[in-house]
């Protein structure tokens, strides 16, 4: 791809930090957006009167944006929940008398109240996508506040209802300041479409929405400019509107033929920009630049998906948001970082699971070549009885008095989603949900309703773009949408189904840094079916969950602390021929090295950071896998780690030195140089120099230093911790066999109808059928229906890798027939995957199991 094109594009989503929209240098006497990330007050809990001017936040922490309530986080299964109050001083200077000024989140957790003055500017019910308030009429010209009442608690009308990660508090991505004209560009109010598009030629549509905060009705020229790859104008077109005082007009605008555009590739992401101006009379009011691509799509049920008139199976991994220490609170720099890392295996797709990741991660995957899936967030992960914490009540609300309410936030969220993404050419489809088909029984009739609602208003909201129904595998889902996206085990038992498809999730290897050198394909088919559009891994990263206490969150190709495991040298040997490194060995260790992806952090407003990486090392300088307790402090100058101003690394503790590895990432919102040692008894320090540019300076004794932040294992409320022994939680979890006779696959055997059943292709000892729990599950018993009575002979096994089993029941020297059996557990039998294996019978048929049911929590 063209340097250049990617040299800007990534900078531009690091540095923005008080300054206009992109190229602000051209917005700059017109519109101007500033990042106040910067210096706010922030308390745990509920606290009346926070909103107001006069409250005193004097003993309130200073914290810096992006944050979140649970920092430092360290991939444990519990986190804080409740509220958390935000307070922010700012300035209005008096030239901004007669503008208009808006604050916009791109994203706070989950239920936010804005005041301003002690006003309230509005309340926003959703965590993963941004909003934009008018605060014009609120603020005066000198000091003002801005407060923020926030809490993540579980709600019942609020999608997710329930999933695997970590749902932590907290403003966690950027906030800006935006001040316009009266007559300005509203909040994401372009839309920009390539209607006809061809190697030969393109043509660019722009709907822009215009709003006229004015006292009276005025008329207004709008001209839009595109703007090619290299900077030079390529299209101009314009026309005219007149528009009601308060009322807002989208202009809706075609230009002329552009021949042989750039296409947007992953192997060449070229991409244009639109800059929409204003002018009332000759005076120009507003600027706004838009980036698009120019590219189209197809996908089709027998032949897969082809991109630019080419077909393209497109291999990718699933990415959560998360990161060691800062929880969802990641820079900009930490995005990119996370999808370079992906581009450099060689893939080419990222699904954001399971909701709207932050427009820095679109503007990612746009500039360095990435497919993007963004999905809405409409799912759950199982259905454990309770309710409450996320621990999983379903996708879908059972209470009729919620069901209202939550179908709207699940709109409202996809609508904001489309309107803040639909212009990045990475884009490829949306997606409406994740596995909802995990509810309760009685709504899953109205859940595939609603899912085809919502694929309508997807389409209504963006026709050029098809709509994903992703983790469709189970609940004759698979039809709802225009792509059908299978996780585990519907990469097998969907062959050739009639609608457009791709492969959502597969893999889901739990294993710790190194871990091994294998791609870990899972139930995955390898062969390339013709009607297959793609596949991703589950998952690019480790993440924070609750399940197991945080261990099945260790899925990742790659560590939560950004390091890889072998598994991502795998991947990159394999899509990009790059031969893995010498693995460290034990050795002597001598000293450290301490190192970062770079030494300059380029701002003071947390869009930036840098990745630090400190090795064992043996006195010639080659690394090891010794892992003693390591520690970062920072010696002198400004900047933090999660947890203050030093960080200790143990292979003993939640924050973990693995492999002779261990990493973290360094923020600084003060300029100045940082002064950071790497130590560890009885070996050679090592010490690194990063410099933070901007203002305001750091002054030693005088700028305010962030404290030691404790690191705190939060415990759930006792009623979410009881759960139902008597739930089979076996039931259409994903199965595999050693063989299947035509007509009885292996998914029958946990399918609730008795008359169904699973049987080996073949008679004879060693057959086996498997279920995957689909989480660390504590087994208090098994109970196997067969199809016959007869003489079975079997042991059943647990493990929680696939890999390391343990036998939970011996029936191998049964000599009872039997139609039914249950047999108890033992007390501290956890695992993921249970399976039998019958080592014979005797009726002398194949072995078969009509139904299983595992019990436990």
């Amino acid at each position: 791809m063209n340097k250049s094109v990617f040299t800007r594009a990534v900078l531009w989503i690091i540095l923005l930090c008080n300054t206009g929209h992109t190229f602000a240098k051209s917005n700059k006497t017109i519109r101007h957006r500033f990042n106040i990330n910067r210096e706010w007050k922030f308390q745990l809990g509920d606290h009346a009167g926070a909103e107001s001017v006069l409250y005193d936040d004097k003993s309130w922490e200073q914290v810096h944006l992006p944050h979140s309530f649970s920092i430092p986080y360290f991939q444990t299964g519990k986190w804080y929940s409740g509220y958390g109050w935000y307070r922010k001083s700012f300035v209005v200077p008096e030239k901004w008398s007669g503008k208009r000024i808006f604050v916009e989140f791109e994203g706070a957790f989950r239920d936010a109240e804005i005041f301003v003055n002690g006003k309230s500017a509005g309340r926003h019910r959703g965590g993963y996508t941004g909003f934009s308030f008018d605060i014009t009429e609120m603020v005066a010209t000198g000091n003002n506040v801005l407060s923020v009442r926030l809490n993540n608690l579980w709600d019942s009308q609020l999608p997710p209802r329930g999933g695997d990660h970590i749902f932590p508090g907290g403003i966690y991505r950027d906030v800006y300041l935006l001040v316009t004209n009266t007559a300005h560009i509203a909040w994401c109010g372009t839309f920009v479409t390539t209607p006809e598009v061809s190697a030969q030629s393109g043509t660019v549509n722009v709907k822009t929405e215009v709003k006229n905060n004015g006292a009276v009705s005025k008329t207004f020229l709008l001209k839009t400019e595109v703007v090619d790859p290299s900077g030079k104008p390529v299209d101009e077109f314009s026309s005219s509107a007149d528009i009601e005082a308060g009322e807002t007009v989208t202009f809706d605008q075609t230009g002329h033929a552009i021949a042989h555009p750039q296409l947007w590739h992953p192997q060449h992401p070229f991409l244009y920009s639109v800059i929409s101006t204003l002018y009332e009379g000759k005076k120009p009011v507003d600027r706004y630049t838009t980036t698009f691509g120019f590219r189209w799509m197809e996908w089709t049920a027998d032949k897969g998906f082809f991109l630019n008139g080419e077909h393209h199976y497109f291999k990718g991994a699933n990415v959560h948001q998360d990161h060691a220490g800062w929880a969802t609170a990641v820079t900009n720099a930490g995005i990119v970082r996370d999808v370079k890392m992906i581009k450099e295996t060689g893939m080419d797709f990222i699904r954001g699971s399971h909701y709207p990741h932050d427009p820095a991660f679109s503007q990612a995957c746009d500039s360095l070549g990435i497919l993007l899936l963004q999905e809405n967030d409409f799912w759950s992960c199982g259905i454990r009885g309770n309710g409450g914490w996320y621990l999983g009540d379903g996708a879908y609300p059972p209470n009729g008095e919620d069901q209202e309410a939550f179908e709207e936030n699940v709109k409202s969220n996809l609508e904001e989603m489309i309107r803040i993404h639909r212009n990045h050419p990475s884009i490829i489809a949306w997606s409406m949900c994740n596995e909802p088909f995990f509810t309760n029984e009685s709504t899953l009739p109205r859940v595939r309703e609603f899912l085809k609602e919502l694929v309508q208003l997807s389409h209504e909201l963006d026709p050029g773009r098809k709509v994903v129904v992703g983790g469709v595998q189970r609940g004759n889902l698979y039809k709802t949408g225009d792509i059908a996206g299978y996780n585990g085990d519907g990469a097998r038992l969907y062959i050739n189904p009639g609608v457009p498809g791709m492969v959502t999730e597969y893999g889901s290897t739990i294993e710790d840094r190194p871990g091994s050198y294998a791609p870990g394909w899972g139930d995955l088919q390898q062969e390339q079916f013709p009607w297959r559009s793609g596949q991703a891994l589950w998952c690019a990263f480790d993440y924070g969950t609750h399940i197991g206490d945080g261990k099945f969150g260790h899925m990742g190709m790659i560590d939560y602390y950004r390091l890889p495991k072998r598994m991502w040298y795998r991947y990159r040997n394999e899509y990009r021929k790059i031969a893995p490194p010498e693995w460290p060995a034990q050795g002597v260790p001598a000293k450290l090295q301490l190192t970062a992806d770079k030494t300059v952090i380029s701002n003071t407003c947390g869009t930036d950071d840098v990745h630090l990486v400190v090795t064992v090392m043996d006195k010639g300088g080659k690394p090891l896998s010794n892992s003693p307790e390591v520690t970062m402090t920072l010696e002198s100058g400004p900047g933090e780690f999660p947890t203050g101003r030093s960080i200790t690394f143990s292979p003993e503790s939640d924050i973990k030195i693995r492999d002779g590895k261990a990493a973290i990432e360094f923020r600084s919102y003060y300029g100045g140089k940082s002064v950071i040692r790497a130590s560890s008894p009885g070996l050679e320090d090592a010490r690194i120099i990063i410099e933070t540019k901007g203002l305001p300076k750091y002054v030693s004794g005088k700028t305010p230093e962030t404290k030691h932040r404790m690191y705190v294992r939060y415990e759930l409320p006792e009623t979410v911790l009881q759960e139902n022994t008597r739930m089979n939680l076996a039931h259409q979890k994903p199965t595999r066999a050693s063989s299947e006779s035509v007509g009885h696959e292996a998914s029958q055997a946990n399918d609730r109808n008795p008359s169904s059943y699973w049987q080996a292709g073949n008679p004879g000892p060693g057959a086996w059928w498997q279920v995957d729990l689909e989480s660390i599950t504590e087994v208090s018993s098994v109970k196997i229906s067969f199809p016959d009575e007869a003489n079975y002979r079997y042991r059943a096994e647990i493990s929680e890798n696939g890999e390391t089993w343990n036998v939970i029941a011996d029936q191998t020297l049964n000599t009872k027939a039997v139609k039914m059996q249950e047999f108890p557990v033992s007390s501290g039998n956890k695992g993921r995957f249970l399976r039998i294996i019958f080592t014979g019978q005797s009726n002398k048929k194949p072995a078969s199991i009509s139904e299983i049911e595992v019990f436990g929590k």
